[in-house]
């Protein structure tokens, strides 16, 4: 595909706007007689006539007209991408991946208060429950759940979570016998150990092997799970530190426990990048984020 030079374009669109070469020379900074010879060379490479020349003003010909609006739409999302472009590399941003249920359960309910201390930082969060490779460029940085080794990333610890049987008070659970009369609603864990929060670990922990329903529902995400659970369909696994909203409404209870531990949170970063003053300050705000909710705990419980 062979286009007309770019410079013939650009001043026949100008010249058009304006419906005067004078004006489009103006703001092209060039001289009309400039502009003149742009818009003629067009024609002869056109082989049509796009402008009427009379004595106070250029009219656009009917191929003018045809050729006028796609150029000028061209030329606007030129700018527009070039504008876009520009703030992207002025701007402070950072992309941080998540858990789409930790970034629903545990992010989404703090992030004014990171917008109110950052305001100049735009973040955006990249939902996923695969790990993405931080060395590509997809993510700055990462919320990761698991045993924290990293190979070649920064790992800061977070919290450790833990677990709890959570239901609807409508189902009237009382004691860790109450589940034989009612369904357990499983998580999918990708990956597996000795420390994997399942029904299973609890009831080792609860004495109560051997002696859970064989039924049950499996869920791809806890999120699903939870919302389940608030439906009445059964008793679910789950953190009480991702559902506290829920548990303080009344839509979900904790019936019994024990309370068993799952693995660790960490925020991982390669530590360097063009972004790394937005994924410190992201960092430092979640550091903040724990210690208050740690303190609001201990302050509850006295």
């Amino acid at each position: 595909m062979s286009l007309p030079p770019l410079a013939a374009l650009r001043a026949f669109e100008a010249a058009a706007r304006h419906q005067s070469f004078k004006n489009a020379a103006a703001e092209i900074a060039v001289t009309p007689t400039a502009i003149s010879h742009q818009i003629r060379l067009l024609e002869e490479t056109l082989g049509v006539r796009l402008f009427d020349r009379q004595p106070r003003k250029v009219v656009l010909t009917a191929a003018g007209q045809e050729l006028y609006p796609v150029l000028r739409d061209g030329f606007v999302s030129f700018a527009t991408a070039i504008d876009r472009v520009r703030h992207q590399k002025t701007s402070r941003s950072v992309t941080v991946s998540v858990l789409p249920s930790f970034a629903a359960k545990w992010l989404m309910p703090r992030l004014a208060r990171f917008q109110e201390k950052h305001p100049d930082i735009h973040l955006r969060l990249h939902a996923s429950t695969e790990a993405v490779d931080l060395a590509s460029g997809v993510a700055d940085a990462a919320i990761r759940y698991g045993r924290g080794s990293y190979p070649g990333l920064v790992a800061e610890p977070m919290f450790c979570d833990s677990f709890v049987p959570l239901c609807s008070p409508a189902l009237g659970l009382k004691r860790p016998e109450d589940l034989a009369r009612t369904t357990l609603l499983h998580l999918d864990w990708l990956r597996r150990d000795e420390a994997t929060p399942t029904w299973q670990r609890w009831a080792e922990e609860a004495g109560m092997t051997g002696r859970l329903p064989s039924n049950g529902i499996t869920f791809s995400d806890d999120t699903h799970a939870i919302q389940a659970a608030i439906a009445g369909q059964g008793v679910v696994l789950a953190s009480p530190e991702m559902v506290k909203t829920e548990i303080e409404t009344g839509l979900l209870t904790v019936p019994f426990g024990p309370e068993i531990s799952g693995h660790q949170y960490h925020f991982v970063h390669t530590g360097r990048g063009q972004n790394a003053r937005e994924v410190a300050a992201f960092g430092a705000w979640i550091t903040e984020e724990i210690a208050a909710t740690v303190q609001r705990l201990a302050i509850s419980s006295d």
